[in-house]
């Protein structure tokens, strides 16, 4: 992430102390105050060699690794800073360290070390309410297929961004331009690439000179209709810059610019009314309906490093005052690269949220004028590395996410992802026990339907009675749980967004619902006019039929009754359809016609007797079944 660490810290390394701590380590850190990171890496190493290394050099080697994305060394010389320092953001830096080699283990010691120091802190709060999330995002499953992108060259490409036929990305694959004294690659550019109809990127083709220029440019987003393009650009075109006197090092940092389409190029380049030389604007995002820019920035009262802020787009071009997303997107970490989908939903890449390594994308959504929790996408769209520029199209599922990861071609690469599952899930965790002695039920059949009655999945309770499903979020759903011996059940589940949510179903043992002569189910209620079994009907009468089975000798007489609703004769020829569809049902599921027979009592025999001043519920109450135990049974063997 050579390239991209540049794009993203500029104003981070510009706000160090760049002075000497003393005489011995003045070039080393000239070097580093020119962003010479190789250099300085040798100077401070000799420092060590001959004995007059110490905390502050440690450090230095640590931040200098760290910026060329050398994590082994910058691991080690962080583990010696801490040797003899407690610096909370020298564990934090660890951390991400210790995660980018895979040392999750060894990391969460160091975070908890960190926890225990800044309880206050977003991150601390975070880990101590989820201190085993390593796991469970490494867990949640496959959501995306990544590949890497045949455009991907030697040196650093991100970005990826699709508009009418070009595919937009930044690189710093232009070898006229001079090299960067920091990772020695030339200078980022604007590319387009024309997409062919077989997918493929072709015509790769430099942006014009009102857009690149001898200094870095950004990742691009576009309005709508794709005739206004917003990209990044570095202060020292503008001619802004800060200056360290000590070392006379500039200092520049990252505004955010807007350009309007001019037959096959841009022009019209203006700066955005935020911008300052002061603090970083930058990875703009605009919303499907043009009316809202997100953006990164570090300018005063943010909470962190790097900050999403969003401002309203007016009609006349004009902008409104840019606002930050507030603590629940932002940490004392650093947030950027944000994208606003086709849907709303809100895609961003964070070093200060839980992840796997250093930036990993998170996402979230903005619900009644509230961001909901924020979410880690999952492998493999995130890694160890840096992984950040994250796009999709949610319609096809197709997108684009930049890394640094192990196995890319260049020090950045540009990878094309394709949604394999719904990326926002919830896991129900359902525990079935015994209604009367509270003993969870092992081998209950745990079913889940969706809110139009599809079944969704079914499994055996296990051991400890429990039963997980996994759906999308905001599912409504129903539970329903079966098992001989007992009356089945079941239960709604609202949707939520909400990664867990743990539901209790108890059973009731089959003989709570046999009377002294009747077998008693929850009333089973027919249609106006209508003589089907309904799906809730078939819940019921699968109860009896396992009262039935349980009680080999049981003889059931079904009553079926009606409303007052129509003719004493219609009712009466109603009620015994529904009598008959009753008994069919019963004996559809293996139960010997001999032992269950129907009769039609009309509405002869109401259980409210509101004659014809009937409540709609009272005439409902009146369509009913009853089942009469002739013989047999636990009370009659």
């Amino acid at each position: 992430m050579k390239n991209i660490k540049i794009f993203i810290t500029l104003l981070l390394l510009s706000s160090l102390s760049l002075t000497a701590q003393n005489k011995n380590t003045s070039t080393a850190d000239k070097h580093f105050s020119r962003f010479d990171f190789n250099k300085a890496i040798e100077s401070y190493e000799k420092l060590v060699e001959k004995g007059n290394a110490d905390e502050y050099v440690y450090k230095r080697l640590a931040e200098a690794n760290f910026n060329i994305f050398n994590t082994v060394d910058a691991e080690k010389w962080y583990a010696k800073a801490l040797e003899t320092s407690q610096d909370p953001e020298t564990m934090i830096n660890y951390v991400q360290m210790l995660k980018a080699n895979g040392k999750y283990e060894e990391s969460n010691e160091w975070m908890t070390k960190f926890a225990s120091m800044r309880p206050a802190d977003v991150r601390a709060i975070a880990f101590k309410e989820n201190p085993d999330y390593l796991p469970k995002i490494l867990e949640k499953g496959k959501k995306f297929n990544v590949q890497n992108l045949e455009i991907n060259s030697e040196v650093s490409d991100f970005g990826g961004a699709l508009k009418n036929g070009k595919l937009y990305i930044t690189s710093a694959r232009n070898k006229a331009r001079r090299e960067y004294g920091w990772n020695e690659q030339p200078f980022l550019d604007l590319y387009e690439f024309t997409v062919e109809e077989d997918g493929t990127y072709q015509n790769e083709s430099l942006l014009g000179s009102d857009i690149n220029t001898k200094y870095h440019e950004g990742v691009v987003a576009f309005s709508p209709d794709g005739n206004t393009m917003y990209f990044s650009r570095e202060s020292f075109y503008e001619k802004q810059y800060q200056k360290d006197s000590l070392s006379n090092t500039k200092f520049s940092v990252l505004n955010l610019f807007k350009a309007t389409k001019s037959g096959s190029g841009w022009s019209n380049i203006e700066p955005l009314p935020f911008n300052s030389n002061n603090y970083n604007t930058d990875h703009p995002s605009v919303s499907a309906d043009g009316k809202t820019l997100y953006f990164t920035s570090d300018m005063p009262g943010g909470f962190g490093q790097g900050d999403i802020y969003k401002t309203t787009i007016n009609s006349d071009g004009t902008f409104g005052e840019a606002k930050n997303l507030g603590q629940k997107i932002n940490t004392e970490g650093r947030e950027m690269f944000p994208f606003i989908s086709d849907n709303g939903t809100l895609y961003l890449s964070s070093d200060g949220h839980l992840g796997l390594g250093a930036l990993d994308v998170f996402y979230t959504k903005e619900i009644d004028g509230k961001m909901s929790k924020i979410r880690n996408v999952g492998i493999p769209v995130n890694s160890n590395g840096d992984d950040f520029a994250f796009s999709i199209d949610e319609e096809s599922g197709e997108g684009f996410i930049s890394s640094n990861r192990e196995g890319g071609k260049g020090s950045d690469d540009i990878y094309s992802i394709k949604k394999l599952q719904p990326l926002c899930d919830v896991e129900i965790t359902s525990t079935v026990t015994d209604k009367v002695t509270g003993a969870p039920l092992v081998g209950a059949m745990a079913t889940l339907y969706d809110d139009k009655g599809n079944k969704l999945a079914s499994k055996p309770t296990s051991a400890e009675g429990i039963a997980e499903f996994i759906v999308e979020c905001d599912t409504d759903t129903d539970l329903e749980v079966t098992m001989d011996g007992y009356e089945s059940n079941k239960i709604s589940i609202e949707g939520t967004d909400e990664e867990e949510i743990a539901v209790a179903i108890a059973l009731d043992p089959i003989e709570e619902i046999v009377k002294a002569d009747r077998v008693e189910l929850n009333p089973i209620y027919f249609e106006y006019d209508k003589s089907n079994v309904t799906a809730k009907a078939a819940f019921e009468l699968d109860k009896l039929v396992q009262v039935m089975n349980r009680y080999p000798n049981m003889v059931i007489n079904a009553k079926s009754h009606t409303d007052s609703r129509g003719s004493s004769s219609y009712n009466e020829r109603l009620s015994d359809r529904r009598a008959k569809t009753t008994v069919q049902y019963v004996i559809s599921k293996g139960i010997d016609a001999a032992r269950i027979s129907g009769i039609g009592k009309g509405e002869n025999e109401p259980a409210v007797n509101c004659a014809s001043n009937c409540t709609e519920e009272e005439h409902q109450l009146n369509r009913r079944s009853e089942f009469i135990i002739v013989s047999g049974g636990p009370n009659n063997p």
